[in-house]
């Protein structure tokens, strides 16, 4: 998508922003999950997988994470490339931040269980999301983290298109800080949309 929004509100990471815009951000006529029909979809992951996208969202995440958060991670595969990215460029600075990935269902061989990485009993976890429009998949992966004995202490989506995730985290007792929203990139949050 060009960067030819007009009078795009004050974002706090503008440069990760433009990236989603310029690579993740597509217009037409889309039917989204909700089965509602939207003029704008959104593939975060052409954002989170590509070498400069990796680097601007490790550097959001950080920039937002508190010291204390021990992992990184959330649902398969909207979580992927953002945990284990920033977790890698994390230790090239010297933060050693394991990452995880929440499998959609468990293992039925080896040692079973939905979590595959580096998630122990006792971390301080925070929860990604490429991008996120109700948040089930995000709290989700909370009941998963919080039966391995973890503790998930913040819900950070690089994207938030939909709006109604901040209540739904609420309601969980998890914060949420989300890098880039809907409003940010010059659309309505989904729940606004008639």
């Amino acid at each position: 998508m060009p960067d030819d929004a007009p009078d795009l509100p004050a974002c706090r990471f503008p440069e990760l922003r433009d990236h989603v815009r310029r690579h993740s951000v597509r217009t037409g006529d889309f039917t989204l999950k909700s089965g509602k029909r939207s003029p704008w979809f959104i593939d975060a992951k052409q954002t989170t997988c590509s070498p400069d996208g990796m680097l601007l969202v490790a550097d959001a995440l950080l920039s937002v994470l508190p010291d204390d958060v021990t992992a990184l991670g959330g649902l398969t595969v909207g979580a992927d490339a953002a945990a284990y990215a920033t977790a890698g460029i994390a230790a090239t600075r010297g933060r050693m931040l394991k990452a995880f990935t929440v499998r959609k269902e468990a293992k039925g061989h080896g040692m079973g269980g939905r979590v595959a990485g580096a998630l122990a009993e006792g971390d301080r976890v925070a929860v990604t999301e490429d991008a996120v429009t109700r948040g089930v998949s995000m709290l989700e992966a909370v009941e998963v983290i919080r039966a391995v004995g973890a503790e998930a202490v913040l819900l950070v989506p690089v994207v938030d298109r939909g709006g109604t995730v901040e209540a739904l985290a609420a309601e969980a007792g998890v914060p949420l800080v989300a890098l880039v929203t809907a409003p940010d990139l010059g659309f309505p949050y989904e729940r606004d949309v008639p």
